[in-house]
């Protein structure tokens, strides 16, 4: 049977920053700044946090929606790495707001940025066994990088132009118009490593080498998994597209030129137009928004199919990895339809109107965001500190987040 994505669409906040600018203003390496291929970020406003980001990329595909086919969603994944709380779920926020029936399983998965596929596998697997035929699933992915005064070693490193915020959310079915998955086509690959993590909610740690060594063995071991389970497998006749987890543009770039000498003994002149032809196209999102995590390698996967050329089915290969580390390998089938039913979201437009702010506003942040610390129990979040910004959702049938009282999480529709 057919199972896979029916409907996508993305959420990627109201204002974002030219990083061109940003590593003039840190005087950070020019040459080094330019393989990051990064062009802007998005800069989470105080009004905006996961759940707001999630809910506001799931709306457009729930409005379409007759109420029987609402009706007929069986479960809620939330993945992220971006949590708000140890126990309760921002599935039960985004379930709420968006008015969803009550038989209803309510999920959240955390796993690094690997937890947008995790979810996704999740939800194919539950229509592949078909226990509840014709039931889908919302799949949202949704994470965020709020930095504050107190991120010093941030400001300085590479690592601040490329932190972005945003959501993809995916309906699940076994009507697979968008991307159809090729069942049973995956390649798994994961062990344990100190790359980045969390030791507390609000701080990363980590070491940026060993994260980029993992990201390769991973990429490069994932696909070997993808060969020994998919008969006839080749890094390049089989897939027309590759989308991969994308931390920044610069990363891709260097796993793919890893990947076409190791598998193909590529030369340098076939493995950069093999880049620009088939992986450069899945960049154009991940650009303009910067690393949205576990919502990231599908970030790419909905810019290759509004960006690639559909004339004919084609196959695209995806990669994604979370540190830590988990990685798969895996694919599926875009086709002109596919391109047709995601264009209609114009995902373009909605990363054209975000408000670019100036270096002193994105500076302004800082302070606001170190008010929204893990585990604050109450904060009135005041939307007038970013008039400009707030005009680009004001009016348009958006969810803000507005306040935390005694923990609860309060939104409204503005």
């Amino acid at each position: 049977m057919k199972a896979g994505i029916e409907a996508m669409n993305i959420y990627c906040g109201s204002a974002a920053l030219n990083v061109v600018e940003l590593a003039k203003v840190r005087n950070l390496n020019i040459d080094r700044f330019e393989n990051l291929l990064m062009v802007e970020k998005t800069v989470p406003m105080p009004y905006e946090d996961p759940i707001s980001n999630g809910v506001n990329a799931a709306k457009p595909i729930i409005d379409k929606l007759s109420q029987e086919e609402r009706d007929r969603i069986d479960m809620v994944i939330t993945c992220t790495e971006s949590g708000i709380d140890f126990g309760k779920s921002m599935s039960t926020y985004i379930h709420h707001y968006l008015g969803l029936n009550r038989n209803c399983r309510l999920i959240e998965i955390k796993n690094a940025c690997y937890s947008g596929t995790a979810g996704f596998q999740m939800a194919l697997n539950f229509i592949y066994a078909q226990v509840s035929p014709g039931r889908k699933v919302l799949v949202i992915c949704t994470d965020i990088s709020r930095m504050s005064l107190v991120d010093g070693s941030m400001e300085a490193s590479f690592a601040e132009p490329s932190t972005g915020s945003g959501a993809v959310a995916m309906l699940i079915s076994d009507y697979p118009v968008i991307f159809q998955v090729d069942k049973g086509a995956n390649g798994y690959y994961g062990y344990e490593v100190m790359d980045t993590c969390r030791p507390v909610p609000d701080q990363e740690a980590g070491d940026a080498d060993l994260s980029l060594l993992s990201y390769l063995d991973c990429c490069e071991n994932a696909f070997r998994e993808y060969q020994k389970r998919v008969e006839g497998a080749d890094y390049v006749s089989t897939f027309e597209y590759l989308a991969f987890h994308t931390p920044f543009g610069g990363m891709v770039k260097g796993a793919h030129r890893s990947n076409m000498r190791k598998f193909k003994r590529a030369a340098t002149e076939q493995i950069e137009a093999d880049f620009n032809r088939r992986v450069k196209p899945s960049l154009a999102y991940c650009q303009r928004v910067g690393n949205i995590m576990g919502a990231t390698a599908h970030l790419a996967l909905a810019s290759t199919i509004d960006n690639g050329d559909f004339d004919k089915p084609k196959r695209v290969g995806l990669f994604s990895y979370g540190s830590g580390c988990s990685s798969e390998f895996y694919s599926g089938i875009v086709t002109a339809q596919s391109q047709e039913k995601l264009r209609e979201s114009n995902l373009t437009k909605h990363l054209n109107d975000r408000y670019m702010l100036s270096m002193d506003e994105y500076h302004h942040t800082f302070e606001t965001n170190g008010e929204q610390k893990f585990g604050t129990r109450d904060l009135k979040i005041d939307s007038s500190q970013f008039p400009r910004a707030f005009s680009h959702v004001e009016g348009k049938g958006r969810l803000i987040f507005t306040e935390i009282k005694n923990y609860h999480r309060i939104y409204k529709w503005v």
